[in-house]
Formats: C-alpha cells, sequence, structure tokens
C-alpha cells in the first residue's frame, strides 16, 4: 500500500455524507488459553494521554463536544499507525481534552486475519470503555503486516496494563454475538461512505452531516485545518 494511496482524496476533494453516518455513529457508539502475557511498551505514555479523558464505546471525548471526527482505520495499517503515534497525543490534548472534539474510532479489517483479531479485541473492550486505549497500545506495538503479530500473548498483555480493564472479561467477549454485530456495523459505514482506505478521516459538526477530508500530512498538521473550519461552522 502506497503513501500515495493511503492519503488519496476520497472520491474528489471532499464528499458529503448524508444522515446514514450520523445514525451509523450513534449505533457504534451505543477467550483466553492461559498463555502468558507479552508487556507491550508505551503503556505509560497511553495512560497520561487518556487520563480522564472520557470514553464511550468507540467514542473518545465529551459526547456534547460540538465537532466529531471519525478515524476509519485498520490495526494492521502502517500509516494508520503512523499517524497513531505522530498526531493523536496532540489532537486528544489540543481538541478532545478540552471538550471541542470527540473522535470516533471505525476499525476495518481488510488488511488481514490479525486485523479482525485486534479489532474484536478493541470492541471488546470498547464495552468497558477502554477501546482506545486497546487500539493506541496496538499501534505502538504494530508488528509488519500479516505477520501474526497479534498474539494471545501481546492482548493478554495489554489487557493487563490498562488500568480498570478486566481481561478476563474482554476476552470472553472477542467472539460474541455484539462484537460482531459492531464488527459489521462498523465495514458497513465504511462501505457506506465510500471507504476503501486508510486512514481516512470525516469531520464535521456534531449530529450534522461528515465530510470526508483529504489529508497531506500524517502529522497533526493534516487534520488541523479540517478540525479548525468545522469548529467554525
Amino acid at each position: 500500500m502506497s503513501r500515495k494511496r493511503v492519503l488519496a482524496v476520497v472520491v474528489g476533494a471532499a464528499v458529503l455524507l448524508g444522515g446514514g453516518l450520523i445514525a451509523a455513529l450513534v449505533l457504534t457508539t451505543r477467550g483466553s488459553n492461559g498463555s502468558p502475557s507479552t508487556a507491550p511498551t508505551g503503556v505509560a505514555e497511553v495512560a497520561a494521554m487518556l487520563r480522564n479523558v472520557p470514553q464511550h464505546g468507540a467514542m473518545l471525548g465529551s459526547p456534547k463536544a460540538p465537532v466529531t471526527l471519525v478515524e476509519f482505520a485498520d490495526p494492521q495499517c502502517p500509516y494508520c499507525g503512523d499517524w497513531e503515534r505522530a498526531s493523536l497525543p496532540t489532537i486528544v490534548s489540543k481538541y478532545v481534552r478540552p471538550g471541542k472534539v470527540r473522535i470516533v474510532f471505525n476499525g476495518m479489517s481488510f488488511v488481514g486475519p490479525d486485523s479482525e483479531t485486534a479489532l474484536r479485541t478493541a470492541l471488546a473492550a470498547g464495552e468497558q470503555n477502554r477501546l482506545w486505549n486497546v487500539v493506541a497500545l496496538l499501534y505502538l506495538n504494530q508488528g509488519t503486516e500479516n505477520t501474526g503479530w497479534v498474539t494471545d500473548s501481546l492482548l493478554r498483555g495489554i489487557g493487563k496494563a490498562i488500568p480498570g480493564l478486566d481481561t478476563k472479561k474482554m476476552f470472553a467477549s472477542l467472539h460474541s454475538a455484539t462484537v460482531t454485530q459492531k464488527l459489521a456495523a462498523a465495514a458497513a459505514l465504511a462501505q457506506e461512505a465510500g471507504v476503501n482506505q486508510t486512514p481516512t478521516f470525516a469531520v464535521g459538526p456534531t449530529n450534522k452531516a461528515l465530510t470526508l477530508v483529504q489529508i497531506n500530512s500524517l502529522e497533526p498538521s493534516g487534520i488541523e485545518p479540517a478540525l479548525d473550519a468545522a469548529l467554525r461552522e
């Protein structure tokens, strides 16, 4: 997957999404084998970034934030990992923590089986409002695509490293009907929006139509203009 393709505009410069996206966002917000765990890196950094920031399922930030940012991403996508590592801490500090923006993670699993395993884990953690902790730690410990890096050991280590997360409960929910339904809903939302590459972002005033936006950098400066413009609306 080339950088040019990942950062390409989806269907022109910008695409206005219909009310279906908002409806789907409402829905998306709304097993362990005993092997030893692998201690992940970045635990302190993620804990500090997300400390006292509200989470509700796939949503990070205040539900009352005036602007919504939807991130379409695959846990195995290296450019998604680059964006998360380079930009997420700044976006959280500058926009999410002050209550200006809420982010909704819409996970995709087109890279390979490890993508679905990772997403199921994140969605299961989301039932305990810890999805963003799992996602951030997955990206900080991201391996090469389709090499089997999303191991049971790594997932257990990530679970144990997250304060307030019941790891056994998370593993028990991996293949539940609820998680499977959320996985399908995320895929349907991406298809409805015309998203076929990652990372892709949609931005707009909360509870209104969102716009798919082009980013020309994986640094914070790539998405900040769209967030600032939406805040002015």
